[in-house]
């Protein structure tokens, strides 16, 4: 059965930093490409970043996101580092850029003063 869990999130100030975890189980975890998602409040998820043989970025996370993963541990991570208001929202992980799975519960992240 798959199964994908994201953790980490919480209540940060602007310009602090988090990392997002997600724990992805019941799938051959190595041969996928994996990315994350976001939603914010009154928007649609979308796709903010993944990474296969190159990482790719939307631009309103490039250089401040960054995408890894641990194929031992089928875990994959997002490290935000200056976080900004308009990072808030709910973060989910799945494959990219086609989501393939149930969506998880995913992770509140809130980024305000």
């Amino acid at each position: 059965q798959v199964q994908l869990v994201e953790s980490g999130g919480g209540l940060v100030q602007p310009g602090g930093s988090l990392r997002l975890s997600c724990a992805a189980s019941g799938m051959n975890f190595d041969i996928r490409t994996w990315g994350w998602y976001r939603q914010s409040l009154g928007k649609q998820r979308e796709l903010i970043g993944y990474v296969g043989n190159i990482p790719i970025y939307t631009e309103a996370v490039r250089g401040r996101f960054v995408i890894s993963r641990d194929n031992a541990k089928n875990m994959v991570y997002l490290q935000m580092n200056s976080l900004k208001p308009e990072d808030t929202g709910v973060y989910y992980c799945n494959t990219a850029p086609e989501w393939d799975f149930q969506w998880g519960q995913g992770t509140q992240v809130t980024v305000s003063s």
